[in-house]
């Protein structure tokens, strides 16, 4: 298999790829485990069966939108590395490496997502029983999701590197770039149907009508619980499950060349101590999801899921200190991967400080709500402006801390970062659990309160919801914070690649002065074009909603609203933007680079880590705190709800939404995809520079991307549209 490799690494190897399968078989016995539980009346079971069907058909409608870009873009890198000068064994695998990628990080988005609306109306038939019951059958439906995460994660990497040994690296990037792309989409087209339901619900129902959150009667309340599915568990898996891949893929191309600047090519710790890592953290997943269950009627349901959690992270660097002094023989592995743990957990800790109930951040913004919308909203920005300058200064110790433990080694510093990152998702199976709990509680409540349950196991909902409002921010800190360094990551690889250092990236030169003024600016148009999208699709909701809520009979529950209208409504809203995003994220790197050159394409990356980052931060961050600021006061502070307090958080929730759910987390693959084409382009750019005949084609083809980009924002601006009222 390996020339060269130990007995140890030759039975680790294959180890690792069984650990892969035993993931995915606890994730297939965890599944069929809640298909065994009871669902409940026909009525909850017709409200789960309208909240599935719309969940799964604007999935089949998203695959289908993006299909022929995925095609395009296989043949694209089979091109690119036929041009680079790749065998065709390479050029072919990297092709199919990406169609792996792209399919595995669907299939995530998909499974997990069809289980949720699954493990939903369970999760409320339980709660009818007891607290402990509902909270095992959501936590572990949302366990199934993160079980794929981390099996189809790991086994990709890690038969691309059977396959093609220390010639992976090429392969590799295939593989991460399909996992991203698919992520991107997904994310996107997700947030944007998600916000759109929960902004016009919200909106029409809670400030114009006075009804409550999930009341049948509004015609967006399905769309809303849509929503959360393909929001929260498709598109957070997909993104999560691209930021594991990517690290696996950017730790093991770094580890690779590590072994070429060390000269020693049959030293293969450098590859496979990130694999064995990542395979510890699925034992150590599979052992902390496990043992979460309350151990009474009484416990809070965080308290259960952090018990788990800290197992799982215990028993990890347990085995990250045995592998890095038995195996690797160099402590400075070790160190690095519990950087990786150290960092979840402040990151964690400072997602829950500016987005929790409990703390300053959050209570100022609910004593603002008192004088009004305005001084909600302004609370709300100074707080998420706030946030990420102390996330990025934790990304930048973290950072630092492999220039120390590499001290010795610059060239090792990157690979350090890498080991960081690989660290810091060997949870990745408790951290989407965590996330998938969140709409699956929430779904559970809403279901509840549409059916009318009994108070007690409404109390129940309403109590496991609260928590998923807390472990869907903390996932989110964890996604961006892994983005960062992912991005970090693959920013030292594509300095390999071009044969510059970071250091050498001057930019006193103009033209790279320009890639990092372009660069910074990229995540602003990005974010700029996703919250209009939003904006636009909950216009069409709103109208929608209010022209149901004037139909004669509705309001006094003697009529029931076209709910399906309002999931089409969002579907299309949604599909509409996919495609000129992924255009804009695949072609600007390709459009630097080829006009600017490499160095200025170095420029234009470090320009997009840093405003992408203090961007997705503060959105997520602002966001999170406008929610909890208006569930304290709905929980009964400064009047409770219907109060002109209430009104005004319902107001800055609302501002918030598209923010937290849709511009901030979908920053996180754009970044990565930006970063994994820029690699990817890298040896092209490099001949390029040095073949002045074919520059005169290259300019013609970057004119062409920008063409295409132009059309595409301009697609992108314009207004959407649906049936008018009198057609509807």
């Amino acid at each position: 298999m390996l020339e060269g490799a130990t007995t140890f690494e030759t039975f680790g190897v294959w180890s690792i790829l069984v650990v892969a399968i035993a993931g995915l078989l606890y994730a297939i016995f965890l599944a069929r485990q809640i298909l065994k539980e009871p669902t409940g009346t026909e009525m909850m079971q017709d409200v789960a069966k309208a909240i599935r069907d719309g969940a799964e058909a604007y999935l089949r409608t998203q695959f289908r939108t993006i299909i022929w870009l995925i095609i395009l873009l296989a043949i694209a890198l089979y091109l690119s590395a036929h041009l680079a000068g790749e065998p065709l064994k390479i050029s072919l695998g990297r092709a199919l490496a990406f169609v792996m990628g792209a399919t595995f990080s669907g299939t995530v988005g998909y499974v997990g997502m069809n289980m949720a609306v699954r493990g939903n109306v369970r999760v409320a038939a339980a709660a009818r029983k007891s607290f402990s019951e509902a909270l095992r059958i959501a936590y572990r439906t949302g366990t199934i999701t993160g079980m794929l995460t981390d099996g189809l994660g790991l086994l990709g990497g890690t038969i691309i590197f059977l396959i093609y040994g220390i010639h992976a690296k090429d392969v590799l990037l295939g593989f991460g770039f399909g996992g991203t792309l698919l992520a991107l989409f997904m994310r996107v087209g997700g947030g944007i149907y998600t916000k759109a339901a929960d902004v016009g619900a919200d909106l029409v129902g809670k400030v114009e009508q006075g009804v409550p959150e999930d009341d049948p009667r509004n015609a967006a309340v399905i769309a809303d619980l849509v929503g959360d599915n393909v929001g929260d568990c498709a598109g957070m898996a997909a993104d999560i499950f691209e930021s594991y891949e990517v690290t696996i893929v950017s730790a093991m191309i770094l580890g690779i060349g590590v072994m070429h600047y060390l000269g020693d090519m049959h030293d293969y710790r450098w590859i496979v101590f990130p694999l064995l890592v990542r395979a510890m953290g699925v034992l150590s997943s599979i052992i902390g999801t496990y043992a979460v269950r309350a151990r009474g009627e009484q416990e809070n349901a965080m308290k259960a899921i952090t018990r788990g959690y800290n197992i799982s992270a215990l028993t990890s660097i347990i085995g990250f200190f045995l592998l890095a002094v038995f195996y690797a023989r160099d402590i400075r592995f070790f160190w690095a991967t519990f950087t990786g743990i150290i960092l979840a957990v402040i990151i964690n800790y400072l997602t829950d400080y500016f987005t929790g109930t409990e703390h300053s951040p959050v209570k100022e913004i609910a004593r603002s709500t008192r004088t009004g919308s305005a001084t909600t909203i302004l609370s709300g920005l100074a707080s998420g402006y706030e946030s990420t300058v102390w996330a990025i200064f934790v990304i930048a110790v973290a950072i630092l801390s492999s220039v120390i433990i590499f001290a010795g080694e610059p060239a090792l510093i990157f690979y350090g970062v890498a080991l960081t990152g690989i660290g810091m998702l060997t949870l990745t199976g408790n951290n989407v659990s965590m996330d998938a709990f969140g709409p699956i509680a929430d779904n559970a409540n809403g279901i509840g309160e549409m059916v009318g349950l009994e108070p007690k196991a409404r109390k129940i909902m309403a109590d496991l919801d609260a928590v998923g409002n807390t472990t869907k921010a903390i996932t989110k800190g964890i996604a961006i914070g892994s983005a960062v360094i992912a991005a970090v990551c693959l920013f030292g690889s594509f300095t390999e690649e071009t044969g510059i250092q970071a250091f050498a990236i001057n930019v006193v030169k103009p033209q790279v002065f320009i890639g990092m003024l372009i660069g910074g600016a990229i995540p602003f148009l990005f974010s700029s074009l996703t919250i209009r999208a939003v904006a636009r699709a909950a216009a069409l909701i709103i109208d929608e909603v209010r022209r149901q809520f004037r139909i004669p009979g509705l309001m006094e529950g003697k009529v029931k609203p076209d709910y399906a209208r309002a999931v089409a409504i969002c579907t299309a809203a949604a599909q509409k933007e996919l495609v000129g995003l992924g255009l804009l994220a695949v072609l600007s790197p390709i459009i630097v680079g080829f006009l600017l050159h490499e160095e200025a394409l170095g420029a234009f990356l470090a320009g997009i880590i840093l405003t992408g980052q203090l961007l997705a931060v503060f959105m997520a961050n602002a966001g999170g705190a406008w929610d909890n600021a208006k569930k304290t006061i709905e929980d009964g502070l400064y009047g409770g709800k219907g109060s002109e307090a209430h009104k005004a958080s319902v107001v800055g929730d609302t501002v918030g939404d598209p923010l937290k759910d849709t511009s901030g987390p979908a920053l996180n693959p754009m970044i990565k995809v930006i970063n994994l084409v820029s690699v990817i382009i890298a040896p092209i750019i490099v001949r390029v520079s040095r073949t002045p005949s074919i520059r005169p084609y290259i300019y013609a083809f970057a004119a062409i991307c920008i063409v295409i980009v132009g059309v595409a924002i301009w697609y992108s601006k314009k207004e959407a549209h649906f049936l008018p009222e009198e057609e509807a």
